[in-house]
């Protein structure tokens, strides 16, 4: 099975976790020597692989299935002293075509 390719959200707070990660564990930690900035490089980096992967993607839901029972179906019966409330039916009017006149010649 392939691995989907990641969309462009998935892309942009990927790159957003990595560059902001990475600010704030150097100011944090106060790393100055080569070893461990590496190590706050690294870190972050996996850390926005994490967010690039756990973005969900756009046709990766999967559909609900709702089960209704013939109680669920039946209107609630109206408490005594209330008016039973009507339903109506709207239908839209239909659509018009747009009027076309005759060019002058």
């Amino acid at each position: 099975m392939a691995m989907p390719r990641p969309t462009v959200a998935q892309l942009v707070y990927g790159s957003c976790t990595v560059v902001l990660s990475t600010f704030v564990m150097l100011l944090l930690s106060g790393a100055s020597s080569v070893v461990g900035v590496a190590v706050v490089a690294v870190s972050a980096l996996v850390l926005g692989l994490l967010v690039v992967m756990t973005v969900p993607l756009p046709g990766s839901r999967r559909p609900v299935v709702v089960v209704r029972s013939a109680v669920a179906d039946r209107p609630a019966a109206p408490e005594p002293g209330r008016p039973v409330p009507s339903v109506r039916a709207t239908v839209a009017p239909p659509a018009r075509e747009p009027v076309r006149e005759r060019a002058a010649s």
